[in-house]
């Protein structure tokens, strides 16, 4: 097991928390606080994205299944939170843990003081010793707002948080080659490199208590792993199991993760940001000379590379960057459109020099 403190998002499904009937499963809540606590015992710091909120709170209001309509969803998330948080809480307590309680939406990431927010109230509350259990805010959030599914929110935590490993909790043990329930003969992937449209490829639906599956736990996999972050899915069956998969040997499958490997820390929080949450008010076209620079080279965007501009931005906005079609990265632009634009026409040749992109403001796409 990889040497001193680690720190990291552990993500619960609705699958694994509920209870056939509705509500909460105290036994299956135990063992996770259980294992959680054994985690935090070790040394570890540890942020939990817990689901089960629309699930724990859906029978309160009289419906016998998981409601489909958005006003449902979300009185049942209502109602179901404050019941998740109360037990979260009460169950800690007995392993003299205290917990915080933050709600996010995808507009928190978007906005750049929100975002930098976030991390602060994060890295202060572990640094406190302080337990933070995170749920989206399913009561105020709207379709073009979420996350799809809280696997891509516990990704984004553990890219905000700079996590040492993801940790994915459901019901299965981990990625089959073969649907193992119709499949005797099902062997587990147990390692992957790499996340293909083929691996993909292999994972099934939703599940009945949740909006997620294994293909949306292999994507937040994917997009955790362009963030520089392992990631395990897999089932909890024992409360020591958790400290099982920091050394390699966990239920389930592992994405990216060698057990000696020294942590990387992930991408910075500012490249974080520039990648996947910044609004995106424009674009440009470079040329093949300056796409090995910035990709291979690690050099700045020149505007001698520049070839088109589209959109409207203005200094210091975020845009993306293409080459022969293909979207390369994203990057904060010195220049604002109108600006580039003069610049590349004929009579402004003479003066085609200086930084379009620094180094430091741009991410290849993840």
């Amino acid at each position: 097991m990889k040497k001193g403190k680690m720190r990291l998002v552990v993500k619960v499904g609705s699958s694994s928390l509920a209870a056939a009937g509705g509500g909460v499963d105290r036994d299956k809540m135990a063992l996770l606080v259980s294992a959680v606590g054994r985690l935090r015992e070790a040394g570890h710091q540890v942020v939990l994205v817990s689901s089960g909120a629309v699930a724990s709170g859906y029978q309160s209001l009289g419906y016998q299944q998981r409601p489909r309509t958005l006003a449902a969803k979300q009185a049942a998330a209502a109602i179901g939170q404050s019941l998740l948080m109360q037990m979260y809480t009460q169950m800690f307590a007995a392993h003299r843990s205290s917990v915080a309680q933050i709600l996010l939406t995808r507009s928190d990431f978007s906005h750049r003081e929100r975002y930098q927010h976030a991390f602060q109230t994060l890295s202060l509350l572990l640094d406190k010793n302080i337990l933070p259990i995170i749920n989206e805010n399913d009561t105020v959030s709207v379709a073009e707002l979420t996350f799809g599914d809280n696997d891509m929110l516990g990704a984004l935590v553990a890219g905000l948080v700079h996590a040492d490993l993801y940790m994915i909790l459901t019901d299965t043990d981990g990625l089959y080659d073969k649907d193992p329930r119709s499949n005797p003969d099902a062997k587990r992937i147990s390692w992957l490199q790499d996340i293909t449209e083929e691996v993909e490829a292999l994972a099934g639906g939703a599940s009945q208590l949740g909006t997620g599956g294994m293909r949306s736990k292999l994507i937040a996999a994917k997009t955790a792993q362009g963030l520089g972050i392992p990631t395990f899915i897999g089932k909890l069956n024992q409360p020591a199991e958790l400290l099982d998969v920091l050394n390699g040997h966990g239920n389930g499958t592992y994405v990216s993760y060698h057990p000696e490997a020294p942590a990387s820390g992930g991408l910075p929080t500012r490249k974080q940001w520039i990648a996947l949450h910044s609004p995106i008010r424009g674009s440009i076209t470079i040329d093949g000379g300056a796409a090995e620079a910035i990709l291979k080279k690690r050099s700045s965007l020149l505007l001698a590379g520049v070839r088109d501009v589209s959109g409207s931005f203005d200094p210091n906005e975020v845009i993306e960057v293409y080459c022969d079609g293909a979207l390369i990265g994203r990057g904060v632009s010195r220049y604002g459109a109108e600006e580039l634009l003069e610049l590349l026409s004929p009579a402004a040749r003479t003066r085609r020099s200086g930084t379009v992109i620094h180094r430091d403001q741009w991410t290849q796409t993840i």
